[in-house]
């Protein structure tokens, strides 16, 4: 009997269970049906548990100054000019070291605290002799987020270009967008990342070399790459001017990939549950109503009753 009345719709409590307790099993049964169905229907159906999230984010990103630059040279093979930030580096590439002129600014557009974009300038002085081809020019950057995690590495921009006129400028205009190969955490601090994209303390040749470089960067989970760089290869240039790099590279808001933590999941595994069972809520409403209405089970019919009347009634006996 209490039973019934637990799971009893107000329209119901005007019936009362019969002694071979039909009712209760009815109601035991309905509800059963009506709350676990949903449960499994969610969780049969993909999405349940909330596995990755998103958000959006301005990262905090300067430049470190750090360069490495190839201007590679023709119409002869195998000529090439070198220079870096990185005096190993330099005193390995002999008579093709080249010191160019390199002036570099940052930009905070809106005024919100945050670095937008980098202005890099670079002027390589050449011979009337010698003609660029294509170029190879690493920069470093410290890439920061913090509203979730804190994540904070050493990322690079890598531009590479080849073109079969020789040329005067190159100009370049890209962002530095983020790569994530799995979600970040949602919490905590993750600086595993936050090591030299180059050894420039090392004395190998090899820590050196674009394509080791090149390689262990890739081997990160989380990089950055200078995306849709639209280069511009002019050409026409003057016997005695050098060859310049324009550069524009943007450091746009990102939407960010994490792992969402305990009660975030839980929020969104409850909320495709209720949205599920409040269709069978509704549905089984209607079916206790029927049943008990036209006596499809054994129940005596009896008047309902106010709270109030009812307590004052138990007080009289």
């Amino acid at each position: 009997m209490v039973l019934y009345e637990l799971f009893a719709h107000p329209v119901e409590r005007g019936y009362r269970a019969g002694l071979g307790s039909k009712a209760a099993l009815f109601l035991l049964l309905a509800a059963a049906l009506t709350y676990l169905p949903p449960l499994l229907l969610a969780f049969r159906t993909h999405g349940f548990w909330l596995k990755r999230s998103s958000y959006e984010e301005q990262p905090t990103v300067r430049f470190q100054h750090q360069v490495l630059f190839v201007a590679l040279l023709g119409p002869a093979p195998g000529g090439f000019l070198a220079w870096s930030t990185f005096p190993t580096f330099n005193r390995l590439q002999g008579a093709s070291l080249r010191v160019p002129l390199v002036s570099t600014r940052e930009e905070d557009k809106n005024q919100d605290g945050k670095m937008d974009l980098l202005h890099f300038k670079m002027e390589l002085p050449l011979q009337a002799s010698e003609q660029v081809l294509g170029v190879q020019l690493i920069l470093t950057f410290s890439y920061q987020l913090h509203r979730m995690s804190t994540f904070v590495m050493q990322s690079m921009a890598f531009l590479q270009s080849f073109f079969p006129v020789p040329g005067a400028q190159l100009y370049v205009n890209g962002d530095l967008k983020l790569q994530q190969k799995q979600p970040l955490s949602h919490r905590g601090l993750d600086v595993r990342y936050n090591v030299p994209v180059i050894n420039g303390t090392s004395p190998f040749a090899r820590d050196f070399d674009l394509t080791n470089i090149a390689a262990a960067y890739q081997e990160r989970n989380v990089t950055t790459i200078l995306s849709d760089p639209n280069p511009i290869w002019l050409v026409g240039r003057a016997a005695d001017a050098p060859f310049v790099i324009n550069a524009i590279i943007r450091y746009p808001v990102e939407v960010i990939s994490y792992q969402p933590g305990f009660w975030e999941m839980i929020k969104f595994a409850w909320i495709q549950y209720i949205s599920i069972l409040l269709v069978f809520l509704w549905v089984f409403e209607r079916i206790k109503i029927f049943v008990f209405q036209n006596q499809v089970v054994t129940t005596v019919p009896v008047a309902p009753t106010s709270p109030v009347a009812s307590y004052k009634e138990h007080l009289s006996e």
